[in-house]
């Protein structure tokens, strides 16, 4: 195969990028889909989405469960448009932390930038594409420079700041969105990197080096000889602690993969490792299309999650599972939300407390170690706020 060139000379992009330009959608608590929810999806997997709707709306928001909620993101969502769902989420203090792909976070990125996604067909001729310097992600198209451009920004990001050493990821990602605020004011309303900055939402992804993210990280040491490192044992740290905190703990976790199980094994982490009690999750919603029989993370019930002490055993009608496309499902829950009862909370802030609350987690590891007991009080999340 020839060296690729995105665009090359003498070569058009056609009527590939005509399509519609895929904006963020933000939701407004309408009326009319709350009304479907609550009375026309009765049954099957329409039945389970309600349920999750109730679940978040009244028992996870419920002012007096103060439940920390964290976000799990996999799959191509982003691209799909579906950050301005998360941003709105994030505004209302609904979502208190995230842990995603890091390519949802990367393709966030073009948004920030002010790049454009188009719709398109996921049944074109992709040699064309190629030829023509069209990438296509399903039915999203957009010009391979935008990859590029994304990348070079990412590259001056790491050599402007001069960030060095082992960091979580949570703490790149936030420099990150402080740096796309300052070069471009106003696009939180269309970065979910940019909003968790500014609203102290600490993201997280699982695995730093899969994605484009991280190639320009390897690529920053290899030829600018940083010493820039994301370090996944203090994002394991730092998650672990947020969940000791909390006074309850819930999630919501959009398709599965390794996100879902970086969240959950908080608890077997604490538990297992540290030797402190904590306890399960209190609630569990997931959006997905994988099933249970073939074994994977991403299929596994909340039932299943009992036995590894993931979910509390005596919660279980606290969770559920809707077996639906997250493009669907989660607009849809969004909707539902902002227009309950609770559609808006004091945000904890948590991207800020993060030394704090591992110090916390020290304490008590050490003081389970030492055979000592434990307070039953979880670390504070400022719950006065």
């Amino acid at each position: 195969m020839p060296h690729r060139a995105p665009g090359a000379k003498g070569q058009g992009a056609g009527n590939y990028l005509s399509g519609k330009v895929i904006k963020y959608y933000r939701p407004r608590g309408s009326a009319e889909v709350r009304h479907l929810i609550d009375h026309g999806f009765q049954a099957f997997n329409a039945g389970r989405l309600s349920e999750a709707c109730h679940i978040f709306s009244e028992k996870m928001l419920a002012p007096e469960h103060d439940t920390t909620i964290g976000l799990t993101v996999a799959g191509a969502l982003t691209p799909a448009g579906l950050g301005g769902c998360i941003i709105e989420m994030m505004e209302r203090g609904l979502v208190d932390f995230i842990i995603s792909t890091g390519a949802n976070l990367y393709h966030d990125l073009h948004y920030a930038l002010n790049f454009s996604l188009h719709r398109g067909s996921p049944f074109l001729d992709d040699v064309e594409l190629y030829e023509h310097g069209i990438i296509r992600i399903y039915d999203v198209l957009f010009p391979a420079t935008v990859l590029l451009e994304t990348d070079a920004y990412i590259r001056d990001f790491l050599v402007r700041s001069k960030l060095s050493g082992p960091m979580p990821s949570s703490e790149l990602h936030y420099r990150l969105g402080l740096d796309l605020l300052e070069k471009n004011p106003g696009c939180e309303e269309y970065s979910v990197v940019a909003h968790a900055a500014k609203s102290g939402v600490p993201i997280y992804t699982s695995s730093p080096g899969d994605s484009s993210i991280g190639m320009n990280i390897a690529y920053h040491e290899l030829m600018n000889g940083s010493t820039l490192m994301i370090d996944p044992n203090r994002d394991v740290n730092e998650v672990c602690a947020i969940v000791l905190a909390g006074k309850k703990n819930g999630c919501v976790i959009l398709g599965g993969g390794s996100p879902k199980n970086f969240y959950l094994q908080g608890q077997p982490t604490l538990w297992e490792v540290y030797g402190i009690p904590k306890g399960g999750n209190d609630y569990f919603i997931q959006f997905t299309t994988d099933q249970v029989v073939w074994g994977g993370l991403s299929g596994a019930t909340p039932a299943e999650a009992v036995s590894w002490g993931k979910v509390n055993p005596g919660v279980l009608p606290d969770t559920v599972v809707s077996y639906v496309d997250s493009t669907i499902g989660f607009p849809l829950f969004c909707e539902y939300a902002v227009g309950s009862t609770h559609s808006r909370r004091q945000r904890k802030d948590l991207v800020h407390k993060r030394d704090a609350l591992v110090a916390d987690l020290l304490r008590q590891a050490q003081t389970a170690g030492s055979g000592k007991p434990i307070e039953n009080e979880p670390a504070e999340i400022d719950r006065h706020r």
